[in-house]
C-alpha cells in the first residue's frame, strides 16, 4: 500500500515563499506520476501542478502563472512544490497525489486520475 505524506506547510506573509515536500512509502515514487492539489474550505479540490515519472513533463494550473515549480528527486523518493510570490488567495490545504498508468496531460488536472493521496498540509498566507 502506498502512503504519501506532505510537509513544509505553514504561515507566510504575502510575497513570501514556501517549499512543500511529499514523501512516499510502500512503493518507489518514481513508478508514479505525481500531482499537487489544493482545497479551500467549501470549494472543490483544485489542480496545482503535475509531474511525470521522468521528472521532465510538467503541467500547471492556470492560476499558477509561473509562481510555482514542481520537481522530484527519485533518489530521495520525494516530490516538491516550490511556491513563490504567495498571496492570501493561495491559502488552502495542499495535497500530494500519485497516479499509476499512463499520464495524459489533457486530464491530469482531474483528481480522479490519482490513486493515492496524502492527508494534506495547511498553507496560510497573511496579507
Amino acid at each position: 500500500q502506498v502512503q504519501l505524506e506532505e510537509s513544509g506547510g505553514g504561515l507566510v506573509q504575502a510575497g513570501g515563499s514556501l517549499r512543500l515536500s511529499c514523501a512516499a512509502s510502500g512503493r518507489s515514487f518514481s513508478t508514479l506520476y505525481a500531482g499537487w492539489f489544493r482545497q479551500i474550505l467549501g470549494k472543490d479540490r483544485e489542480f496545482v501542478a503535475a509531474i511525470g515519472r521522468n521528472g521532465v513533463t510538467t503541467n500547471y494550473g492556470d492560476f499558477v502563472q509561473g509562481r510555482f515549480t514542481i520537481s522530484r528527486d527519485s533518489a530521495k523518493n520525494l516530490v516538491y512544490l516550490e511556491m513563490n510570490n504567495l498571496t492570501p488567495e493561495d491559502t488552502a490545504i495542499y495535497y500530494c497525489a500519485g497516479g499509476t498508468g499512463t499520464m495524459y496531460i489533457g486530464d491530469i488536472w482531474k483528481p480522479s486520475r490519482y490513486s493515492y493521496w496524502g492527508p494534506g498540509t495547511q498553507v496560510t498566507v497573511s496579507s
